[in-house]
């Protein structure tokens, strides 16, 4: 009896979702058609230290190389990395900063030369200036790396909602 009341209790909120229209964007999986849409992404070298770790983070998260597929779109990418002081001490040395990485970027149909997405990523951390340089430079470089997965993030979600949309 149990186990009937709570099948029915899990069926009931399923069921009233499939009729709303929501589907999943990775329906189908790696074999889906926004995971082949994805993986037929080139992302061409993009300037600076920044520029890589970008760069790497998006071709992680788009597949690419995984199903060997040509390149159907180019995602161009032009990257703003920004280091500023922001509190000052007593002793007129800067106390905290802010990193502040932007991304323009543009997904471009290869075939037409039609632009798909033209659209801008961000995103920033703050960083504490502490007595040791190397300390210092090190958060910098940290807050760097998790900034280019961040806006990573950002540019493939944009993307991906384009792509499903076109299907």
């Amino acid at each position: 009896m149990r186990v009937a009341a709570l099948t029915l209790a899990l069926a009931v909120p399923s069921l009233s979702l499939t009729g709303c229209g929501l589907q999943p964007i990775y329906a189908g999986g790696g074999n889906g058609f926004v995971a082949r849409e994805l993986a037929a992404i080139d992302v061409p070298p993009i300037p600076g230290r920044e520029g890589w770790l970008v760069r790497n983070a998006l071709n992680d998260r788009l597949g690419r190389g995984a199903t060997g597929s040509t390149s159907q779109y180019r995602l161009d990418i032009v990257l703003d990395d920004d280091l500023e002081g922001l509190g000052l001490l007593t002793d007129d040395t800067i106390g905290r900063q802010r990193r502040i990485l932007r991304a323009r970027y543009q997904l471009v149909d290869v075939a037409t030369d039609t632009i798909l997405v033209d659209a801008t990523a961000g995103s920033d951390a703050g960083i504490d200036v502490v007595g040791s340089e190397f300390a210092t430079i090190a958060a910098e470089q940290t807050a760097l790396e998790n900034l280019a997965q961040e806006v990573a993030n950002q540019i493939v979600t944009r993307v991906t909602r384009t792509l499903r949309e076109t299907q």
